[in-house]
């Protein structure tokens, strides 16, 4: 009799056991189907502000930095630049604020690249303002902002930022919380495909993280 009782205990706490098992396992099964799903709805939000959208006449660019390469600008920089370009060739009389400071592993700041490819292409020097202090998308328009205080613009009259599609929507937050108003965007393609893929994974997470921490 009591290795019967015996057995049947242990069979007991075995179901139990069991049963704890699965509940576990559709706990952490819900928490990742909610991780994706949230992801998912980030990303939507990212993708939806992936596009130009012009409000009137800015007088002002932001353009907002990237990586320089030792040879030049990286690929995602130089298509800011050049949509940057193509919008000031149509819009001549606009001053172009270029943004971001140097990382150790970059031969000149981000805003110097910029600046002097503009220079190159023909845009006067007085048309174009530096910001070298920032290292990321909040300290851009923040800096920017200062700078533009400093020469008499007021950026709640509304500026035009430029910066890759995906970069956009956490940009346009980023700006409205440093007191930017009427922004208008342009949306420079990702040429690169890998920068592209992994932007696209990243930058849900950024506007999360911005979102929370970034003022």
């Amino acid at each position: 009799m009591r290795r019967r009782a015996r057995n049947r205990w242990k069979l007991d706490i075995s179901r139990y056991k069991g049963k704890r098992g699965n509940v576990l396992v559709k706990v952490l099964l819900a928490l990742v189907l909610a991780g994706v799903l949230c992801f998912a709805a980030t990303l939507g939000v990212v993708l939806s502000g992936s596009h130009d959208d012009v409000r009137g006449e800015p007088s002002v660019m932001v353009v907002l930095g990237c990586q320089v390469k030792p040879w030049g600008p990286s690929v995602l920089l130089q298509d800011r630049i050049d949509t940057a370009w193509d919008y000031w060739q149509d819009h001549p009389d606009t001053l172009l604020v270029v943004t971001g400071s140097q990382g150790p592993d970059e031969p000149v700041s981000e805003a110097r690249c910029m600046a002097d490819s503009f220079l190159e292409k023909g845009v006067p020097e007085e048309q174009i303002l530096l910001e070298e202090k920032s290292q990321n998308t909040v300290q851009n328009l923040r800096y920017a902002r200062d700078l533009l205080a400093e020469r008499g613009y007021d950026v709640r009259d509304g500026v035009i930022i430029v910066s890759n599609g995906f970069h956009l929507t956490r940009a346009k937050m980023l700006a409205g919380r440093v007191g930017y108003e009427n922004v208008s965007v342009l949306a420079a393609p990702s040429s690169h495909l890998p920068s592209r893929l992994k932007m696209y994974v990243r930058e849900p997470l950024a506007l999360w993280k911005s979102f929370l921490l970034d003022r």
